[in-house]
């Protein structure tokens, strides 16, 4: 009998964790729940592709007593992560094993449903946003949390010099595209996705932008400093490219020129060397907060199968 395969995610919980909260300051999400979305009575909120329910972790302290929590997830281990976290905690809230790119059954029961870095590895984000559509009751909201890469690229300051030594964005850009292009998956859904909930049909749908910039001070205390480090490396600010000739050729491979490749290379290298946990940094990755309403359902029966 062979071992069940592990899914890609089992074993990022070290990564999922120390890089949350690079995104909000507390206070922008209290802002949004209580002054952007008027969220004053208890609502059923499902989280689709919830990890270790870190959603649900932020929101719920947020939300109104009584809300409810529903959180589904591929990975196993990060639900017994989720699972953990909740003991204890006087939440309602269930956890559900189901690949959301697979047939999911949904009763449309909820008041919000929510996602978090989900639809930029789906190579069919906007069927997964019609599922989340359809579990939500007429006046009830998605709300997803999504990056623009490119976005959160030019949001990298290191020290004083100028940015494009180390953030070729126009390089960026093509290699992202590339790669949209090449498996589907999309690293800058994030502004793309206001033109999709148009397209389901949602209403008043707007974009936010998260809040926060984090600043690497090197007059800062020690572990202070090392934590934050720590979690930008984890991000992937400032890593080394690895061997030269692998990371050139892989980029020939996605179609760049030799010249291309080479200074991509390069500046990399110096963003690495540049890069140390007494250097200044600002990185403000600008997460893209995009939510709208679901109206009147034209779909018949009261359970949604896409």
């Amino acid at each position: 009998m062979t071992a069940e395969k592990k899914w890609v995610w089992d074993d990022r919980y070290d990564y999922l964790r120390d890089t949350r909260d690079l995104y909000y300051n507390e206070d922008y999400l209290e802002f949004l729940v209580r002054i952007v979305w008027k969220l004053d009575r208890p609502v059923d909120m499902i989280d689709f592709g919830c990890g270790y329910g870190y959603l649900g972790l932020k929101l719920l302290p947020l939300l109104p007593e009584g809300s409810t929590y529903t959180g589904i997830d591929r990975s196993g281990e990060l639900l017994k992560r989720a699972r953990d976290a909740f003991q204890g905690t006087s939440y309602r809230a269930e956890f559900v094993e189901a690949d959301l790119e697979g047939e999911v059954e949904l009763d449309r029961r909820y008041d919000l449903a929510v996602c978090h870095a989900l639809l930029l590895h789906l190579p069919d984000p906007v069927r997964t946003l019609g599922r989340m559509a359809g579990c939500v009751r007429e006046g009830g909201r998605v709300i997803c949390f999504e990056p623009h890469w490119i976005g959160g690229m030019a949001g990298h300051q290191s020290g004083e010099g100028d940015a494009s030594e180390v953030v070729p964005l126009g390089v960026l850009q093509k290699l992202y595209e590339d790669g949209r292009q090449r498996t589907g998956r999309d690293g800058n859904i994030g502004l793309k996705l206001p033109a999709y909930f148009s397209r389901l049909g949602l209403r008043s749908v707007e974009c936010r932008v998260s809040d926060k910039v984090n600043f690497l001070d090197p007059r800062s205390g020690e572990r202070e400093r090392q934590e934050l480090f720590h979690a930008l490396k984890q991000e992937g600010v400032g890593t080394m490219p690895g061997e030269r000739g692998d990371f050139v050729q892989g980029l020939l491979d996605r179609g760049l020129s030799l010249r291309e490749a080479e200074a991509q290379y390069e500046a990399e290298r110096l963003y690495a060397e540049r890069f140390q946990v007494d250097s200044p940094l600002a990185y403000a990755p600008g997460m893209k907060i995009t939510f709208g309403t679901v109206g009147p359902q034209r779909i018949e029966g009261s359970f949604l199968k896409f």
